[in-house]
């Protein structure tokens, strides 16, 4: 039962479970076979070997950014860019070369430091030509050459590149529009939290069902990585003015035209929405369901009554944790239960532990830590076992 070249064995192994020629049990053990027998060696690379190479590929790149440092001022021009090019070229070379010996592990480290070489090379270049660039194209040229790489070499690490540089370009040139106009680069921070959060919605939302394909996998852990800071500077970047400091002067878009607000807002929501339709196609409604609750959030009563806005944050987990029920993902679920954990406690030592005596609000505080959590707990693996076949 082996699924046609070149096609998706996860959309495959969909399609056979929904005929009801599989269970979830023969396409878990089908694709752990497959996965077992990758690059036709009969095992992939174990933790160990990916720990060992993660760490040598860290230290050939630290190494060797010391060593150019080191040297660099004594480096003509043309031999300083010579050298950019040449360790660029050879990283990829000798992934090139260990990758035909039968090393794709190895292989995939190089390419990965070779990329982040890429970066670094696109912005050394400007600096050895003393180039007057507007300096967020630097992070455009250098996520354009993680998407070439990663349509050459279907990598993860081009991935990752691609995925954090891409919306750190979008992000660098809203901060100089913003600045442009307004005459300070601490603007907009609203916007571009809007567009962060959404952006790690739309990562951990690219796995689908139980099977999921390798790409996706990538984007699963880089959304879920990010979905913490993402959920944070939301929060940050909306609260009253009520005493607490905040990060900057401004709210959403303070010191912005209307029609750069209007651009604003349109990238940072209208471009991961777009991002989630083209992973997920009509199944994207969740990322408007969660747009939904972030503009909703911005109400007058939920900002202006404590309670009501813990409890707005508490609906924001249970709705992550529901979402990974009707698609069998548990680490949604999971994450839900941890945002609705957070607040539960957040709620109770912002508004309760400072009115009662200390021991009251220690005991208090391991009740609800105990208790809440025992309850949580419950209510988690009762979702879990809920959605399974």
């Amino acid at each position: 039962m082996a699924a046609p070249p070149n096609v998706n064995l996860a959309e495959w192994l969909r399609r056979w479970r929904d005929a009801g020629l599989i269970d979830a049990d023969t396409a878990a053990a089908i694709t752990a076979f497959e996965a077992g027998q990758a690059d036709g060696v009969g095992a992939g690379p174990g933790w160990a070997l990916r720990v060992v190479l993660a760490v040598g590929a860290v230290s050939l790149g630290a190494g060797v950014l010391l060593f150019v440092s080191a040297h660099w001022e004594a480096i003509a021009p043309a031999g300083r860019f010579a050298l950019v090019l040449a360790l660029v070229a050879g990283l990829h070379g000798l992934g090139v070369r260990v990758g035909m010996r039968g090393l794709p592990a190895l292989a995939t480290a190089l390419h990965g430091v070779g990329t982040v070489a890429f970066g670094a090379g696109v912005h050394l270049t400007g600096q050895i030509f003393h180039l007057a660039a507007h300096w967020p194209l630097g992070l455009l040229l250098w996520s354009l050459g993680a998407a070439a790489g990663w349509a050459l070499l279907r990598q993860w690490p081009q991935l990752v590149v691609l995925a954090l540089v891409a919306p750190a370009w979008l992000a660098a040139e809203w901060f100089s529009l913003s600045a442009a106009e307004s005459g300070s680069s601490g603007t907009g921070e609203t916007v571009l939290a809007a567009g962060g959060l959404l952006l790690a919605l739309a990562y951990l939302g690219a796995a689908r069902g139980a099977v999921s394909s390798p790409p996706r996998r990538v984007l699963l852990w880089l959304g879920g990585l990010a979905l913490g800071p993402a959920s944070l500077a939301w929060l940050l970047s909306t609260l009253p003015r009520n005493g607490i400091p905040l990060p900057s002067e401004s709210s959403a878009t303070a010191g912005a035209s209307p029609t750069l607000a209007v651009l604003g807002w349109t990238v940072a929501t209208g471009g991961p929405l777009l991002l989630g339709w083209w992973l997920r196609g009509p199944g994207v409604w969740p990322l408007g369901v969660a747009l939904g609750w972030m503009v909703a959030g911005l109400a007058g009563p939920v900002q202006q009554v404590t309670a009501l806005r813990f409890t707005w944050w508490a609906l924001g987990g249970v709705l992550l944790a529901l979402w990974g029920a009707r698609e069998e993902r548990p680490e949604r679920i999971n994450l839900g239960f941890v945002a609705v954990g957070l607040t539960m406690m957040g709620y109770y030592v912002s508004e309760v532990f400072d009115k009662l005596g200390r021991s009251a609000s220690l005991i208090g505080l391991g009740v609800v830590l105990l208790l809440g959590g025992w309850l949580l707990e419950r209510l988690r693996r009762r979702l879990l076992r809920g959605r399974r076949p």
